[in-house]
């Protein structure tokens, strides 16, 4: 089965595709540029590459979020309109699970985050067990501290997956010890590989009523629902 799998959640723009169990090929880049302009040409680009037309391409999987809300939207509406026009499956998978992906190797718990700002941050818990990736947690929005105190509770090593741990490293390790491990910074950004193989056997989605997954509601939303209480 040829899979593209799409992901703009983040400042990461990544596309894959693969064919069962072969990643044929993979672009990846972290800049802070406009995602809309950059995607389609990276997918045509990937497909040439590979010698692959759009027509061959049987499942799209697409990172729904959490992260950035044009970015999610971005992916979200890229990959919607190219499973309606190709009339193939289409899968959602939570960015943070994609992301989580990349602590294959670790003995233990697994939290992927995205900053949230203002101490906060997107994360989740995962852990690798004889089935392959399992979520121990829903993806949340919270307090850096708070999440670092919940962990604290499970008396578990925890690794720590994402380019914006930095941001939240002394919080996360004041409150764990010695039970807070961080991946490498090679391993940071999402692999859209992954992400591919985590959406080829998952049921798919209604493309129609698909939609992201924010985790949060957008500032402008709450604000505007603020209004209209008063």
């Amino acid at each position: 089965m040829k899979v593209l799998a799409i992901d703009t959640s983040n400042f990461t723009l990544g596309i894959a595709l693969t064919d069962g169990d072969q990643v044929v090929g993979e672009y990846v880049t972290n800049l802070k540029k406009n995602h809309s302009l950059r995607v389609m040409p990276a997918i045509e680009s990937l497909l040439r590459d590979c010698d692959t037309k759009p027509a061959e391409l049987e499942k799209i999987v697409v990172a729904k979020g959490p992260g950035s809300y044009t970015g999610v939207r971005i992916g979200v509406t890229i990959a919607k309109t190219l499973a309606w026009t190709l009339n193939i499956p289409l899968v959602g998978i939570s960015s943070l699970e994609a992301l989580a992906a990349n602590g294959r190797y670790f003995n233990g718990m697994i939290s992927p985050l995205f900053d949230a700002r203002r101490g906060q941050i997107y994360t989740g818990l995962y852990q690798f067990t004889e089935s392959g990736l399992e979520c121990r947690g829903e993806d949340k929005n919270m307090l850096a501290v708070e999440w670092a105190q919940k962990l604290k509770e499970l008396n578990e090593p925890v690794l720590f997956v994402g380019q914006d741990i930095a941001i939240h490293v002394d919080t996360l390790k004041d409150v764990l010890g010695e039970k807070a491990y961080f991946i490498p910074v090679q391993a940071y950004n999402p692999r859209p590989a992954e992400l591919a193989f985590l959406g080829r056997d998952k049921k798919q989605e209604d493309v129609h009523m698909f939609v992201p997954n924010y985790v949060r509601m957008a500032e402008a939303e709450v604000k505007w629902l603020e209004q209209q209480k008063k």
